[in-house]
């Protein structure tokens, strides 16, 4: 227990040195360019403290229970020698934590409010319901093949480069195509993918699976998941919006 505490106050200093920066940031321009007070100062500094402690519990949260989870059930796959439940549970890891991305849904919806405005769908709450959920399925998908070809290139010792360079060549020429309408929208989704639930698993699975693996480095073999995670959304998003077009 007394070990616990301990965690969350390094845990609690670490978020407020964070913090402190971009409240320096804020108070100069507040104070010395704009010249004004800041606006209700009491809700403010109730805010800081609770973005602190959210902090604070989520970064507790990821080293108590999400990066263990992930690492030893990359290492328990590995040990089992089973290449398809691996590649299965790469797959659902990198769709469920997507479908489940604040940032994805708050993007989504977002998407579908536009996307109404604009006369590109019917002006109903079916419509963009149908919609978000429709975009949110496809960055999921494309997430979920994402691991799974991140995770082969793990097995087999493929060079992350050439992947990368490969994918971007093809998002490049997909960006002629695609609708323009839909282009800035999966930009924008290979971003939100990589957030707060997707990042530490994916990370974790990396690097357990690196670790488990003979003539793997962990360093050089267990990172690069998240970049895939960054491009194949905006192929599939493109991909999508020439279908619905």
């Amino acid at each position: 227990m007394n070990n616990t505490v301990v965690m969350l106050l390094r845990s609690m200093l670490g978020s407020l040195r964070d913090l402190t920066p971009i409240l320096l940031v804020v108070l100069f321009f507040q104070y010395i360019v704009l010249q004004q007070h800041l606006p209700n100062v009491g809700e403010l500094l109730q805010g800081v403290v609770f973005i602190v402690l959210g902090l604070t519990l989520f970064i507790h949260g990821l080293e108590q229970g999400l990066f263990p989870i992930g690492e030893s059930m990359a290492r328990a796959f590995a040990k089992k020698g089973s290449v398809k439940w691996l590649l299965i549970f790469a797959f659902a890891l990198g769709f469920g934590t997507t479908v489940a991305e604040p940032a994805l849904i708050a993007v989504a919806y977002e998407a579908a409010s536009v996307a109404a405005d604009g006369n590109i769908i019917a002006s109903t709450e079916d419509a963009k319901l149908d919609y978000a959920n429709g975009l949110r399925l496809t960055v999921a998908f494309a997430v979920g093949l994402a691991i799974v070809i991140g995770v082969l290139r793990i097995l087999k010792g493929w060079p992350v480069h050439y992947l990368i360079i490969g994918g971007y060549v093809m998002v490049v020429i997909m960006t002629f195509f695609a609708p323009p309408e839909i282009v800035g929208i999966a930009y924008d989704s290979g971003g939100v993918t990589t957030s707060t639930i997707t990042v530490p698993l994916v990370t974790a699975l990396g690097v357990g699976l690196a670790s488990s693996i003979r003539g793997r480095n962990p360093m050089i073999d267990g990172f690069g998941l998240i970049a895939f995670a960054s491009l194949t959304p905006i192929i599939f998003v493109m991909a999508y919006g020439m279908f619905l077009n």
